[in-house]
C-alpha cells in the first residue's frame, strides 16, 4: 500500500526540482545494458601509481585514518598540499589555517557555495559547466548567471565583454573552471588577468575549480587565478587527487584560500561529510610528493590518448574541438546530419556500441549546447582504438 501523507506538497525541495537523475547515471546504465564502450563518464579504466595504492594499504594496516581524521584533513596531507602549491605556483599557504581537505572536489564546490552565498546572490559561471555547479548554487539559494563559451577557431573561447556585462550589483562571486570541463579550454594568462581585474574592481569573491591542473597539453599552461594581484585574499582554489592520480573513488579534494575563506568553507563542510577518506589522505600526501617525472609522463600519456581519439572521431565525420586540457573531447555532430545531442547519445549505444554525453546537460541555454557531444579519453589505448573503429563503421559514408 502506498504511504499516505497529510500534505500535497512535493517531497523534493523546490530548489532541486530541475535536477533529476544525472545524465551520467542514465548513460552508464545504457553502456551496461548494451555492452557498449563507456566514453561518457570521466573516470579512468586503470588505477594510478602502484606506490600510491600501496601507501593507502600501508596506512590501513598501520591504523592511520581508520577512525575519524581531523576535520580540516590530516596534517601530512595539508602540508603536502601547501608544498605542492608553493613548488608549482609560488603560492604560500599555511597548512593549519589556509588548507582544507574535502570529500572530493564536488564537496569542496558545494561547501564553498553554501558558505559564501546568501539567498538571491548571483553567481556568474562559465557555460557549459560541470553539473554540480548548478545544483550547488540552487541549494545555497543563489541565482546562476551563465556566460557562454563559444566555438572560435577550433576551440571554445570566453568573451570577456560578455563576462563583464554579466556582473551586476547582485553578483557575489565568479565560478571559474580552468582547465575547463567539458570543452577542454584552458584560459590564457591574458584572460585570467582580465578576470582578476574584474574581480578586484567589483569586489567579487572567486571560486576556481582547477582539478585538471596537471592535464594541459601542447602550448597551454595552467596559471592559478590566485597568483594575480589582489586575488589571493578573494579566491577559493579547489584541487583534487582523483584526476591527477587516477584514484577517483578515493574522493580526496581540497581547498586553499585565505584563513577567513577557509574558515567559512569549513563551517559548511563540517555538516556535509564531516570527514572522509581517512587512510587515502595519507596516500595522497605521498602522491603529491611524487617527482616531476610522474606528472610529465601522466600528461604525455593522456596527450597520446587525446590524439588517438580526436583523430578517430574526425575520421568518423565529427567536427572535433581538440582540447588544450582535461581528458574530454567535445565534438559537433552536425556534419553527421544530426542536431540533437540528447537523441544522438541515447541512440549511439545501439548504433555504434559507444556511449557519450550530450553537452546540452551542461548548459542553461540548451540550444547553445544542442549539437555538441563529449567523449572521455581517460581509457586504455586499446579501448579507444576499439571505440573509434566502431564509430567509423557506424558512420561510414
Amino acid at each position: 500500500m502506498a504511504a499516505m501523507t497529510s500534505s500535497a506538497r512535493p517531497f523534493l525541495n523546490r530548489r532541486l526540482t530541475e535536477f533529476g537523475t544525472t545524465i551520467f547515471a542514465e548513460m552508464s546504465a545504457l553502456a551496461v545494458s548494451t555492452g557498449s564502450i563507456n566514453l561518457g563518464q570521466g573516470f579512468p579504466d586503470t588505477d594510478g601509481p602502484e606506490e600510491v595504492r600501496e601507501a593507502a594499504v600501508r596506512a590501513l594496516r598501520d591504523g592511520r585514518g581508520n577512525q575519524y581524521p581531523p576535520g580540516p584533513g590530516v596534517p601530512e596531507l595539508r602540508a603536502a598540499i601547501a608544498a605542492h602549491q608553493k613548488r608549482r605556483y609560488g603560492l604560500v599557504y599555511d597548512p593549519d589555517t589556509e588548507v582544507l581537505v574535502t570529500a572530493g572536489a564536488t564537496e569542496a564546490i558545494a561547501a564553498a557555495l553554501l558558505a559564501l552565498l546568501e539567498p538571491g546572490d548571483e553567481v556568474v559561471a562559465l557555460e557549459p559547466y560541470y553539473d554540480s555547479y548548478a545544483a550547488g548554487i540552487a541549494m545555497a539559494g543563489g541565482r546562476r548567471v551563465p556566460v557562454t563559451l563559444r566555438p572560435s577557431e577550433g576551440s571554445f573561447r570566453l568573451d570577456l565583454d560578455e563576462l563583464r556585462d554579466a556582473v551586476t550589483d547582485r553578483t557575489r562571486l565568479l565560478l571559474i573552471n580552468t582547465p575547463h570541463n567539458p570543452t577542454g579550454t584552458v584560459l590564457t594568462r591574458e584572460e585570467l588577468r582580465a578576470i582578476a581585474e574584474l574581480a578586484v574592481e567589483r569586489d567579487l569573491l572567486v571560486v576556481t575549480d582547477e582539478v585538471y591542473e596537471h592535464l594541459v597539453f601542447d602550448e597551454a599552461e595552467h596559471v592559478p587565478l590566485a597568483t594575480f594581484p589582489g586575488m589571493r585574499e578573494r579566491t577559493v582554489t579547489i584541487g583534487s587527487a582523483g584526476k591527477t592520480f587516477s584514484f577517483t573513488g578515493w574522493k580526496v579534494g581540497w581547498v586553499t584560500a585565505a584563513p577567513g575563506l577557509v574558515a567559512a568553507v569549513r563551517s559548511a563542510k563540517q555538516f556535509l561529510t564531516y570527514v572522509a577518506s581517512g587512510p587515502f589522505q595519507y596516500a595522497v600526501a605521498e602522491a603529491l610528493r611524487l617527482p616531476d617525472a610522474y606528472f610529465t609522463a601522466f600528461r604525455d600519456d593522456l596527450r597520446t590518448k587525446r590524439d588517438l581519439l580526436s583523430a578517430g572521431l574526425a575520421d568518423a565525420g565529427f567536427t572535433v574541438f581538440r582540447p588544450a586540457g582535461t581528458y574530454f573531447v567535445t565534438t559537433d555532430i552536425r556534419p553527421l546530419d544530426e542536431t540533437d545531442g540528447f537523441a544522438f547519445c541515447r541512440a549511439l549505444p545501439e548504433r555504434a556500441g559507444v556511449v557519450a554525453i550530450p553537452n546540452a546537460v551542461f548548459y542553461d541555454h540548451k540550444e547553445a549546447g544542442a549539437p555538441y557531444v563529449r567523449f572521455a579519453f581517460c581509457k586504455r589505448l586499446e579501448v579507444l582504438a576499439d571505440a573509434t573503429e566502431r564509430l567509423s563503421k557506424a558512420f561510414a559514408r
